[in-house]
């Protein structure tokens, strides 16, 4: 007896809802379905993932193998590497058996010196540390809780207190506690409803944390006094501009604290000595429309200096890529320029330390890092670290000292487990402290990465990443293509334990780097975004024939796969391109961009116009928009096989996109494949929380994944 007659695909009731926009009708048949609040709403998504189950019942087997192929290949008690803040090392510990991490720190030993007190103690698993402290236990923290998140999690500067806050909801709305570390105990002080994070004072005696709008929004800046009233806490700041969101942190020095304001494409900070908690904010460059900067405190030649990133016109051209500047403290309009304009880098982050400035940019698609010694009368010779690598990610770890004389790094590619080094500038050392731990005989050698190029319809070469497992047959091989493309957001490679459970089946892993993200520069964003969104969409389908054309797969041994923006990504080539693939993998998927785009009382939805375009004010963007939006453009022809997988209580992408959007290509669709919509009805846009459930999730997507290319049984 087949599935299908045990059974039935849910069809969902339409009751025809209008909307009506720049003189166009939309009528929309599966509105209803966003109320949460509605019996029936739940009963459907029950429904669905009722039918899911029963569809994938038969992969149970194969979800099973593949969890236990992640745990079998993760060192499941495991420590991170020690990072040294005043007197003590900092790390966290994972145990066997539990979800979630343990944040723990030992004393440095006190005769130490030199480089000898910065090299990290040798903590072995199952070894019990001398002088080991637990600050926090997330695991105790998530009991009787379906779902667990840790916000904030920040010491004092001296290094007596802790403010951390959780969210047990996944609403990203935390509360905010404190802890004496020298007693072991919970203050008084609690703080609910905050957005994740706390900033503390130089001396420990008031935090400043953020708060959210109706929308999601962290808008208001507050200071609270340890010891005292919420009720009593100063609004430190608030923007009342639904574009802009409001972030607080320090400067690497800690000498001052700094409130970033920032929508898409402006950005504003404020700034204020952090031994003066209770002084006001002033303004560093006040915002104009268009121009985004980041400041960071730096002592350059005996002085106090602002190291500035911008991208503001200069020599009468526009920075795209952005400049750094640096200025003094006392008049940050007053830039001299350190490192001009390049159309082939784009400058990203500016570290500074007592004694040399780290440097983070991307030039040919991947991250480099560069070290700047500053000397008695300025700066040194710049040095960009090399790696014997074709594909890579690199980028500053934890460093949290002003003075020290390494420098923390991480390393990474789709082939190469995590790495962490610490970089000495006085030597040129590169000292490896740790690899991320593979077990079961892991060995790179085994697998090959490799980067190619495909032509858009416009002619723009659009970078694709591969990973492989070498020995493959000759041939088209079954392949996963992953795309996100939105926000300037750069897809660089990475290492995944749980993707060998796909590579070592014979499968190719392929990332398209299309326009729309930030790999190749900010007109690589500007060119994916408002109304030249579609080459996103595009460039994806570029991406896929030209891996067919060059014989590394065929359409039916292919899947489309993205998450949230990258859901829009695989929905929209759903639409344009269903030939090309055998299946589409969409979580948390913004498939009904409009609807969204057009409520401003949604989460988020007003700071989201800068990136898509404001539909409401300009018919223009309401048109490019509805052309490509999946959702309103599902037509009468066949698909490919559909698994979408969403949170019922997602506050970024809700539940009700995804579910509107099989609900409507049920009923319209041509062909046979199946659609499958899986609702986790207790997480958020993160999806569920602690390592097992993820990896049994893993599991499950692997095995639909396998199962559509017809490899369930290899």
């Amino acid at each position: 007896m087949s599935v299908e007659s045990v059974v039935a695909a849910p069809i969902a009731k339409t009751v025809p809802t209008e909307r009506v926009h720049h003189g166009d009708v939309f009528v929309d048949e599966y509105e209803w379905l966003r109320d949460k609040e509605n019996p029936e709403v739940i009963a459907y998504l029950e429904a669905e993932n009722a039918y899911t189950e029963a569809r994938t019942a038969h992969l149970g087997g194969l979800r099973d193998t593949i969890f236990d192929e992640i745990k079998s290949r993760t060192q499941e008690t495991d420590l991170s590497v020690p990072t040294r803040m005043g007197q003590y090392w900092y790390y966290s510990r994972s145990f066997e058996g539990k979800q979630y991490g343990v944040h723990c720190r030992c004393p440095i030993d006190a005769n130490a010196d030199g480089i000898d007190a910065w090299t990290p103690p040798q903590l072995e698993v199952g070894t019990e540390v001398e002088g080991e402290q637990v600050l926090l236990d997330s695991n105790v923290l998530a009991e009787g809780h379906n779902f667990f998140a840790l916000g904030a999690f920040s010491l004092s500067h001296d290094g007596t207190l802790l403010a951390y806050s959780v969210d047990t909801v996944g609403d990203e709305r935390y509360t905010l506690r404190f802890k004496d570390l020298g007693t072991g105990e919970l203050l008084g002080d609690e703080i609910v409803g905050t957005a994740p994070g706390a900033t503390w004072s130089l001396d420990g005696t008031h935090v400043f944390y953020q708060t959210v709008d109706e929308s999601w929004r962290p808008d208001t800046v507050w200071r609270h006094r340890l010891g005292t009233a919420t009720e009593a806490d100063a609004k430190v700041f608030h923007e009342p501009d639904e574009r802009y969101w409001v972030s607080i942190g320090a400067t690497r020095s800690e000498k001052f604290l700094m409130i970033w304001v920032g929508s898409k494409i402006t950005t504003e900070g404020w700034v204020l000595e952090s031994d003066n908690p209770e002084g006001e904010f002033r303004v560093i460059l006040e915002r104009r429309e268009g121009v985004e900067y980041s400041a960071e405190h730096a002592v350059i030649a005996g002085e106090d200096r602002f190291l500035i990133l911008h991208n503001d016109v200069v020599d009468g051209v526009k920075a795209q890529n952005f400049v750094l500047a640096d200025a003094p403290v006392a008049d940050p309009s007053n830039m001299t320029l350190l490192i001009g304009h390049r159309d082939d880098v784009r400058l990203e982050d500016i570290d500074p330390f007592s004694d040399h400035l780290v440097l983070s940019y991307r030039r040919e698609a991947l991250t480099r890092v560069a070290i700047w010694p500053l000397t008695d009368t300025g700066y040194g010779e710049r040095r960009e670290l090399e790696f014997d690598l074709e594909l890579f990610s690199v980028g500053s770890g934890s460093n949290p000292e002003w003075e020290q004389p390494t420098l923390r790094i991480g390393l990474t590619s789709f082939i190469t487990p995590t790495q962490v080094f610490d970089y000495v500038p006085a030597t040129g050392a590169l000292l490896l402290r740790k690899e991320q731990p593979v077990l079961g005989g892991y060995d790179a050698n085994d697998y090959e990465q490799h980067r190619d190029w495909a032509l858009a319809e416009d002619g723009t070469r659009v970078p694709i990443s591969l990973v492989w497992k070498k020995g493959l047959p000759e041939g088209p091989k079954p392949l996963l293509l992953y795309g996100y493309g939105s926000y300037e957001a750069s897809m660089d490679p990475a290492f995944s334990v749980s993707r060998l459970s796909l590579l070592d089946r014979g499968m190719v892993f392929a990332v398209a780097h299309v326009r729309g993200g930030g790999e190749m520069g900010r007109l690589w964003y500007e060119n994916g975004k408002t109304l030249t969104k579609k080459n996103t969409f595009t460039d994806f389908v570029s991406c896929a024939r030209h891996l067919i054309d060059t014989g590394v797969t065929v359409a039916d041994r292919m899947i489309a796969d993205g998450g949230s923006a990258g859901g829009l990504l695989v929905g929209a080539v759903a639409n344009l391109a269903p030939e090309l693939f055998a299946g589409i993998l969409a979580n948390v998927p913004f498939v009904d961009p409009l609807t969204s785009i057009l409520d401003p009382s949604l989460p988020l939805t007003v700071i989201e116009w800068d990136e898509w375009g404001n539909p409401l004010a300009d018919k223009d963007v309401y048109d490019y928009m509805k052309s490509y939006a999946p959702y309103e453009n599902v037509e009468a022809k066949d698909y490919p096989a559909i698994l979408a997988i969403t949170s019922l209580n997602d506050t970024r992408v809700l539940y009700v996109e995804p579910a509107k959007w099989i609900a409507k290509l049920r009923v319209t669709k041509t062909g046979d494949s199946p659609l499958l919509l899986k609702t986790e009805m207790s997480a958020g846009h993160g999806g569920v929380s602690g390592r097992y459930e993820k990896w049994k999730e893993v599991g499950f997507e692997y095995a639909w994944v396998l199962d559509t290319l017809g490899l369930s049984g290899e």
